[in-house]
């Protein structure tokens, strides 16, 4: 089914949802500032950190909450590879400074000169290796819980994290030994060296997420629209052509329009060819998608059906 062409589609789902979905996320922030001394907020510039930051705003009256303070109380964190979307990096530091929040940066290169990563190959993808540097930073400014934007419905080890996801001493993840979460009561007990990682949009689905951008009018990187792309299809993917992607031997460059679904390292992350060009043509083609925004653009999700929880074990997102 062609999404573009049954705009009958869009006037029969609801948006009411939204309301309950927005206030558990606002609860939980809430929750994070109460419970922990050293809290930050992952923040990359995508949509989902983006849509994570507008219920922040709300939650302590930055941008119409009638109870807070008026200014987001953790500091925002985004872990650079060095090989980010300039569109998403700039409009980063556009937001925090509107917000008029502490954004802080660490990137996987001072990682690399400080030897605590190390690449096989030079054109080895960064992206995994973000790990260690998260966990630097968070042995740096002695963070305790970390927010973070991440969905259920994005990939099946993702599915599951519980809302406030324990961290061991070393960082890890351990899916078996997660804590029950009945009657959204939280156990946020920290030995010395654990922290948590926390998803207030863990409930939320890309359509979800999308109907918001929508309903709210948040701003977007570029990329999350439809433009006109130099891409090579490779393994079932749109893949960028960039200074860091170029094409293979006999691939063919071909120019498409094409939009992101999820914005991440330029050498794994794909569009999809799209001509959607505002949120509500966006929220139509995904009603109608089959493939979840990772499987059907991020290439490190493709390397084993195990790959994403093998990270998050070693202390990726």
């Amino acid at each position: 089914m062609n999404a573009r062409t049954e705009p009958q589609l869009l006037s029969r789902i609801s948006s009411r949802h939204l309301d309950a979905l927005e206030e558990e996320a606002i609860f939980i922030l809430r929750e994070v500032a109460g419970a922990f001394e050293r809290p930050a907020l992952l923040f990359s510039g995508g949509k989902d950190s983006l849509v994570l930051l507008r219920c922040a705003d709300k939650a302590f009256g930055v941008t119409g909450g009638t109870s807070g303070s008026g200014r987001i109380p953790y500091p925002l964190l985004m872990i650079d590879t060095g090989h980010n979307f300039p569109e998403v990096t700039d409009f980063r530091d556009f937001r925090a400074r509107e917000l008029g929040a502490e954004l802080i940066v660490r990137s996987v290169e001072d990682s690399m000169r400080r030897g605590t990563v190390r690449l096989a190959r030079p054109d080895e993808s960064r992206n995994a290796h973000q790990s260690v540097t998260l966990l630097e930073a968070i042995e740096e400014f002695r963070f305790d819980a970390l927010i973070g934007g991440a969905r259920r419905d994005e990939e099946k080890a993702r599915a599951k994290e519980r809302i406030f996801s324990h961290r061991d001493g070393f960082g890890q993840w351990q899916p078996k030994a997660q804590r029950p979460e009945l009657w959204t009561l939280f156990n946020t007990r920290l030995a010395p060296g654990e922290h948590f990682r926390v998803f207030p949009i863990s409930n939320w689905t890309e359509l979800d997420v999308w109907q918001y951008i929508e309903r709210e009018e948040i701003a977007l990187p570029s990329l999350y629209y439809a433009h006109r792309r130099q891409v090579v299809e490779r393994r079932g993917l749109l893949v960028p052509v960039t200074e860091l992607t170029p094409p293979k031997p006999g691939e063919e460059v071909v120019t498409r329009t094409v939009r992101f679904r999820t914005v991440g390292d330029i050498t794994c992350t794909c569009p999809v060819a799209s001509p959607a060009a505002n949120a509500s043509e966006v929220v139509a083609e995904t009603l109608v998608a089959e493939v979840s925004e990772r499987g059907a653009t991020r290439m490190d999700d493709k390397t084993s059906d195990a790959s994403m929880e093998k990270r998050k074990k070693d202390g990726y997102f």
